[in-house]
C-alpha cells in the first residue's frame, strides 16, 4: 500500500512497558519521515503528556488528542480543532451517574489540554502516570465547578469499582449526548458527541488531503477500535483485547517487542 500518514496509539502500542521510545521504534519513525510520510501520535493523553516522550519519538508536528477530540501542532502551537462536551450534557450525565453509583470523582480538560480541573478527592486517588501530571498540582474544587464549563474531555473514576464497570454503568443509563470510552487508564473518558479517534483523524487527514486509504494506524485499546476500522490499514497489538483485534486487519508483536516498528518496516520494504 502506499501510505502517506502513520497514526499512532502511544501507551500500550508505540512505547514499551516503561512508556520509552526504543532505538528500533525511532529509527523506524525516522525512516517514515525521511520518505514524506507523515507521523501522527492519536492519545488520550493531552500535550503535557506528549511533550514527555515528544524529543525521544521525534514528535514535531500535528497530534491528535484526547481521543481524537482536538488537533493541535506540537511545534508553533496551532489548534485545527476543537470538539468540547457542552456543560449542560456533562451535568445531566454525572447527575444520573452519581445518583446510581456513590463516591463517584470527576476532571474537566480544558482550553487546549492546559488545563485541568479537578474535583476535591481526585489528587488523593491519582497517579503521576494517569495524567502525566504531578497530582500535587491538580488542586480540587466543588464538582459544580468540573461540571460548569465546556470540556474536551470529562474522566470519570471511583477509589475502588473497575473502569469497566463505570463504563457499563454509564452506558447503561441511555443517555445519549456523548462518547464514552477507555484507554486503559484507570478511568473513563467522555468526549463530545460523535468524536472518536477516528473522527479526528478524518479531519486531520482532510487538512492535509490524504485519503484514508493512504493511512496505516496501530492501537490496542478499545478507544482505538474506531480508528483501526477507519484505516486504510488498521494494525493490533499482540496484547489487545479481542474487540480490538478484530476491528484490524493485522495484528502485530506487542509493544514490548517494537510491534510497530516491525509493521513500518516490513511496509517500507
Amino acid at each position: 500500500m502506499a501510505i502517506r500518514l502513520i497514526a499512532t496509539d502511544l501507551d500500550g502500542t508505540l512505547l514499551d512497558p516503561s512508556s520509552a521510545v526504543t532505538p528500533r521504534t525511532r529509527a523506524a519513525l525516522d525512516a517514515s519521515r525521511s520518505r514524506g510520510i507523515h507521523v501522527v501520535p492519536v492519545t488520550a493523553r493531552q500535550p503535557i503528556g506528549l511533550r514527555a516522550i515528544a524529543a525521544d519519538a521525534a514528535f514535531d508536528g500535528w497530534a491528535l488528542c484526547s481521543n481524537g477530540a482536538y488537533a493541535t501542532h506540537l511545534t508553533d502551537g496551532r489548534m485545527l480543532f476543537a470538539e468540547e462536551l457542552p456543560p449542560e450534557t456533562i451535568r445531566t450525565l454525572a447527575e444520573a451517574l452519581r445518583a446510581s453509583i456513590p463516591g463517584l470523582l470527576f476532571a474537566s480538560v480544558r482550553e487546549g489540554g492546559e488545563t485541568f480541573v479537578a474535583q476535591h478527592g481526585y489528587a488523593e486517588i491519582a497517579d503521576l502516570s494517569d495524567h502525566k501530571r504531578d497530582p500535587k498540582t491538580m488542586g480540587g474544587v466543588p464538582l459544580e465547578q468540573v461540571l460548569a464549563a465546556p470540556s474536551l474531555k470529562l474522566v470519570i473514576r471511583h477509589p475502588e469499582l473497575a473502569p469497566a464497570a463505570l463504563f457499563d454503568a454509564l452506558r447503561s443509563l441511555g443517555l445519549t449526548g456523548f462518547e464514552a470510552t477507555l484507554s486503559g487508564a484507570p478511568f473513563v473518558e467522555v468526549m463530545a458527541e460523535g468524536v472518536t479517534k477516528a473522527t479526528g483523524l478524518a479531519r486531520l487527514c482532510l487538512h492535509l488531503g490524504i485519503d484514508r486509504a493512504e493511512v496505516v494506524a496501530f492501537g490496542d485499546a478499545l478507544n482505538d477500535v474506531e480508528m483501526l476500522r477507519w484505516a486504510g490499514r488498521g494494525v493490533a497489538m499482540a496484547d489487545a483485547e479481542p474487540l480490538v483485534q478484530d476491528a484490524a486487519d493485522e495484528t502485530t508483536a506487542s509493544n514490548a517487542d517494537d510491534g510497530v516498528a516491525q509493521v513500518i518496516e516490513r511496509l517500507l520494504g
